[in-house]
């Protein structure tokens, strides 16, 4: 028997062939131009992408980046007549969250959006299992129907609630005096909070109500078949299969409706010249920061009232997200 060697074996008149270096073989011209030519032409999709999204890049910048970052500097500094721009760091913090105006405003909208929320949730929930049920040429219209608030401009719109409250020539001040009674005023102090309810929820119930509708229509339909074969019946299927696969869409509209509820404007705004005096400036801390910014001109401290409203709807939003995640969902 003769012992095994390793390596090439020389043969007569061939030089032994060399083992490659580390398993790697050497890289070849037509390998490197290859190499090159998607080397370039992954730079090419990559400047055509770039070209794409160059323009959305440049008005997200402008728009919003940019503007966020100046009012952020803003609020570090204060402006006065006598010492004018001085750094006060997070002074202005600390003073507006001491600001009796500005936390009126911040319990206004929590209190409204604790209302408001779970009738709209409530309203557009119903509306979307009523019109999953019924498939015609009427239910397809009355989505359409319900969902056209949403498309009107909020400013349109609250000009237009604000003639139907009005009480000297509204049409529900009319209706109620072919009775001889007076109509109710939702543009008075005490009843401005309903006013405004109904006002936001005739605007986004609609819009709610087409994500719902969306989400129900994705569920597999066999579902519904085994429950039926089950014995279940028809509200047993909307309570236990429909409305539990839509939680995660009940979850969405909900932080829309927490972060718009909270940024609350544009219809106390409008309706502020109508209300006689229902609707003060610091009424929302919106409000309060506009009124801060365009009447007294302190922009520096109108700056700080918006990141301390953006820090309270980071809270509330967070405080929500984190509770349903350790629940699962909200439910259960």
């Amino acid at each position: 028997m003769t012992a095994s060697t390793s390596g090439p074996v020389p043969t007569k008149g061939r030089p032994p062939t060399p083992l490659p270096d580390d398993g790697m073989t050497a890289s070849t011209p037509g390998t490197a131009r290859t190499r090159k030519r998607r080397q370039r032409t992954s730079a090419r999709q990559n400047m055509i992408g770039w070209l794409f999204v160059g323009p959305f890049g440049i008005v997200f910048l402008a728009l919003l980046v940019l503007p966020i970052g100046y009012a952020l500097y803003l609020s570090l500094f204060q402006k006065t007549l006598m010492t004018g721009t001085t750094f006060a760091g997070f002074d202005n913090y600390l003073k507006a969250f001491d600001d009796p105006s500005f936390l009126k405003g911040v319990w206004f909208v929590i209190r409204f959006s604790l209302v408001l929320i779970p009738i709209q949730m409530a309203i557009s929930l119903a509306i979307a299992l009523i019109l999953d049920e019924v498939t015609s040429r009427f239910a397809r219209f009355s989505r359409l129907m319900i969902f056209l608030p949403y498309a009107i401009p909020t400013v349109i719109g609250a000009l237009m609630w604000g003639f139907l409250y009005s009480k000297n020539f509204g049409p529900i001040a009319d209706v109620f005096g072919a009775f001889g009674a007076a109509g109710p005023d939702f543009l008075s102090s005490n009843m401005i909070f309903y006013g405004l309810l109904n006002v936001v929820t005739w605007q986004w119930a609609g819009y709610y109500m087409i994500i719902l509708y969306a989400a129900l229509q994705g569920i597999d339909p066999t579902l519904y078949e085994a429950a039926r074969i089950d014995g279940a019946s028809r509200w047993q299927i909307i309570v236990r299969i429909k409305i539990r696969l839509l939680t995660p869409a009940l979850v969405l509209i909900l932080v829309f409706a927490l972060i718009g509820t909270l940024q609350f404007f544009n219809e106390p705004k409008i309706l502020q010249q109508l209300a006689a005096g229902a609707i003060p400036d610091d009424f929302t801390p919106n409000m309060y920061a506009y009124q801060q910014a365009f009447t007294l001109a302190n922009n520096n401290y109108s700056s700080t009232i918006s990141f301390a409203l953006g820090a309270v709807v980071f809270v509330c939003v967070y405080i929500f997200m984190f509770a349903t995640r350790k629940r699962g969902n909200f439910l259960s």
